[in-house]
């Protein structure tokens, strides 16, 4: 029987980074801290980060052969453990292919947690990969430390955690009925995205540079505005990302909601950061960045260089939509953001896979309404509705 929860220990290093390198990763029952599988391998001449890469690949690939659903990770690289978290940018070119791949292997799983611990918590792995680097130098091996079970790290020790989802319910936990709910016990949620801006037009990557609306944009917000009227008369709050191109849009809807309730701005709204390739095309970067881009659609772990990774808007939309949800139970909200902040609750409130974010469409200033329980219940109402644009040319 394959077991359902496993915890990887996982290290890697070398000797003169760069110089002689291997990995050790093992593999354990959590409950009992016997053995499952053991991973060990010379590498050759690389660097202690690309070492670490490499154990946790093969702890990966040795519970995912184990057949395990769950997975806790455990190591005391802080670098990767930060990176594969999502809250630490990869910034050297050799290391976005193996978190690429690592982040494949994630995907694998139905939760992945990854948490940091003190190298005296890790001898089993760095025992492995210290063998390993002493045959990538030439060097008789040394007899192993004896396997010891899995401690967990004791409190106040730094720990840090990601799970798949990494936000939004579990869909094996949240309440599921094919009843309709009462729609006046939920907090519904007006998702919009903002009008076009001359880089909507142009098909170019917008994410923290404030470009405006463009003529089309306004008349779009406008449009915006009177449909939202029309969905929602009484609207609680209105909140918005801080670039102008959405607060301009808010404003049209608070205009068309009479006026009486203000726009309010949330940091955490903000669209993702694109990094290097704010302002480029889509077929610029595509050139430029072949690498960076493909590991970049296979996970959401992985961010644009210099940018900010889709793993961390999640975190950060998600701390807005938990403080709607408190704020205005059994009311109404109008959303104002951008694609990925937008995509990101969609995907969660749907409980798709990550390919939805490359597979959803959503137009300038289209609409999306969702409902939202305190028992977390879910129900999509609207995605990307345009009809209100039809008569602007």
């Amino acid at each position: 029987m394959a077991p359902r929860v496993v915890s990887i220990e996982a290290d890697g290093g070398s000797r003169g980074n760069p110089g002689p390198a291997g990995y050790g990763a093992v593999v354990r029952d959590p409950e009992t801290g016997e053995v499952l599988a053991e991973r060990s391998e010379s590498l050759g001449t690389a660097t202690n980060n690309v070492a670490e890469y490499q154990g946790l690949i093969a702890g990966l690939t040795a519970a995912a052969e184990l057949g395990a659903a769950e997975v806790d990770v455990r190591m005391d690289s802080k670098l990767v453990v930060e990176q594969m978290c999502g809250r630490w940018q990869i910034k050297h070119p050799g290391l976005r292919p193996l978190a690429a791949q690592a982040a494949a292997l994630v995907g694998r799983f139905t939760a992945v947690r990854f948490s940091w611990i003190p190298r005296e918590q890790n001898r089993h792995a760095d025992a492995l990969a210290n063998a390993a680097m002493d045959a990538a130098a030439g060097r008789p091996p040394a007899t192993a430390a004896p396997a010891r079970p899995a401690t967990t790290a004791a409190a106040g020790q730094p720990s840090t955690t990601a799970a798949v989802p990494i936000v939004g319910s579990d869909p094996a936990t949240a309440p599921a009925s094919w009843e309709p709910r009462p729609s006046f016990t939920a907090t519904r949620l007006i998702l919009v995205r903002h009008g076009e801006t001359p880089y909507t037009e142009q098909r170019r990557y917008s994410g923290r540079g404030d470009v405006p609306l463009s003529e089309r944009g306004r008349a779009q917000a406008r449009a915006t505005g009177a449909r939202v009227a029309e969905l929602a008369p009484s609207v609680a709050a209105v909140l918005s990302s801080p670039l102008s191109r959405c607060t301009a849009t808010a404003a049209s809807i608070a205009e068309a909601l009479g006026g009486d309730v203000p726009v309010r701005t949330d940091d955490d709204l903000i669209e993702c950061d694109f990094g290097q390739w704010e302002g480029r095309t889509f077929a610029e970067v595509r050139q430029q960045w072949p690498g960076e881009m493909d590991a970049w659609l296979a996970s959401p772990r992985i961010a644009p260089p210099g940018g900010e990774s889709f793993t961390h808007v999640a975190e950060r939309v998600h701390r807005v939509i938990s403080g709607l949800l408190t704020a205005y139970p059994g009311e109404t909200v109008v959303v104002v953001s951008h694609v990925s902040p937008i995509k990101l609750v969609l995907r969660d409130a749907l409980a798709a896979g990550d390919g939805f974010l490359h597979r959803l469409f959503l137009d300038a200033a289209g609409i999306s309404v969702l409902d939202m329980w305190p028992d977390g219940g879910v129900a999509v109402r609207t995605v990307n509705d345009t009809a209100h644009l039809s008569k602007i040319d």
